[in-house]
């Protein structure tokens, strides 16, 4: 079976190294990466995710979102354009993403800006639920938060927990309400040991292999661009973590991926 990374700024990738999209998408190839989901984070970037995934509409899919970390720069004219995009979206648009909380800058936690984050998320989510897209979700310091959210907003394709680095009961709460939990290179990371053991013990049947390129680097690649391929080191390191073979592993992660984003 082939891999799914199913969480990616590849346009970043491409913007910060400087290489042809072409060879992006071949590199991850040769690695095995067969299917990528790019996600927005701005509405300035919203036409390019369209026009670089149709270069490649078997390998490249997109989601769109206003990212909790650029709260201050969005408008809410901009959850409009939003809207309007996935109104008329693409055959490869995928998902409502990046969207979510952001509680660890301090900044972005004034009474208006919490309110502004709370509020660009609750839309977004009414979004997913009316075009039957799942979200993939920013959750750095708010996961007891976005549960609330998820819990009064329910949604039919639910979505990923991306870059999930919370407790076992943190991560069971969402899997219960059927959301995924985003596998990356933090359980590359030996001293991980909560994350690790959180997704030791999830139900396989949860889980999904992302990279966030070029972002979330797996260990031993410190300080270089993330890129899609390194999937097969995320890989690696869960297989160690589980008592399941390889084989059902990778078969159970790509048909998770396939089934969430209805490729």
């Amino acid at each position: 079976m082939p891999f799914f990374d199913t969480h990616t700024h590849l346009d970043y990738l491409q913007a910060d190294t400087g290489e042809p999209l072409g060879d992006l998408v071949a590199n991850a190839s040769k690695a095995g990466v067969e299917k990528i989901l790019i996600v927005g984070v701005l509405e300035k970037y919203f036409e390019n995710l369209e026009k670089i995934t149709a270069l490649y509409p078997n390998n490249l899919y997109y989601g769109l979102g206003l990212h909790p970390l650029y709260i201050r720069q969005h408008s809410y004219a901009d959850l409009d354009k939003l809207e309007q995009r996935l109104i008329s979206r693409t055959a490869n648009c995928r998902a409502v993403a990046e969207i979510g909380l952001e509680r660890a800058i301090p900044e972005l936690l004034t009474d208006e800006l919490w309110k502004k984050q709370c509020e660009f998320l609750e839309t977004q989510l009414f979004f997913a639920q009316q075009y039957d897209l799942p979200v993939s979700l920013h959750s750095r310091k708010a996961h007891d938060q976005i549960f609330t959210f998820l819990k009064r907003v329910s949604l039919k394709k639910c979505g990923i927990i991306h870059g999930f680095s919370g407790s076992y009961e943190q991560a069971k709460r969402f899997v219960e309400l059927g959301y995924k939990i985003g596998v990356g290179g933090t359980i590359t990371y030996l001293r991980a040991n909560k994350t690790r053991e959180t997704i030791r013990r999830l139900p396989l049947n949860c889980l999904v292999l992302e990279t966030d390129a070029p972002d979330m680097p797996v260990f031993g690649f410190q300080g270089q661009p993330n890129r899609p391929e390194r999937i097969a080191n995320v890989f690696q390191h869960l297989c160690e973590l589980r008592n399941e073979s390889p084989e059902k592993i990778k078969q159970i992660i790509w048909q998770n991926s396939e089934l969430l984003f209805a490729i």
